[in-house]
């Protein structure tokens, strides 16, 4: 059976560790590419030389990528799936999620384009009162996605092979 495809677009976002707990999330999380779009994370990056890395090393092998538009990096057989608190859009605990996918989300101060809207799939929100910020959204996403496609180990060997070496905990 063959891998489904999972990529995140980033609409022009301007924090570089909101950008790199994303980055965290799709290595946690099994995604395989990150795009993003605008000129304000680079600038961001730039200017904070001595910022923090949120990445660590379960995104060490996520691709992150600079695009002009996003809607270019979908594949034939991708559905655009936009992740934006908009009118008429699915509640996120509604959403049954395809099995290829690139999941956009808007900037951390603005929205998704209306034509990026025009051209998705799907619109989805997470009913929260109020909106959250995007590494907070990319996480409770991909971790709904996972919950409902069911597409993941579990168990000791998971644990062992993945905690932190300051973790030596277990249940009795």
């Amino acid at each position: 059976m063959k891998k489904p495809q999972v990529q995140l677009g980033l609409v022009n976002p301007k924090s570089p560790d909101n950008v790199g707990s994303v980055l965290r999330a799709a290595g946690n999380y099994g995604v395989d590419k990150v795009f993003y779009t605008g000129d304000r994370y680079p600038r961001a990056i730039e200017r904070r030389a001595r910022m923090v890395d949120m990445r660590r090393k379960v995104s060490e092998d996520v691709l992150i990528t600079q695009q002009d538009c996003l809607i270019g990096v979908v594949t034939d057989n991708m559905k655009i799936v936009c992740v934006e608190f908009a009118l008429n859009a699915i509640p996120l605990p509604d959403y049954s999620h395809p099995e290829n996918a690139l999941y956009i989300f808007g900037p951390e101060d603005g929205s998704i384009d209306q034509a990026i809207i025009d051209q998705a799939d799907d619109v989805v929100y997470v009913p929260t009162i109020g909106c959250m910020n995007l590494s907070a959204s990319v996480n409770v996403l991909l971790y709904d996605r996972l919950l409902k496609t069911g597409n993941y180990d579990a168990g000791n060997t998971l644990i062992r092979d993945n905690r932190d070496t300051n973790n030596r905990l277990k249940v009795l």
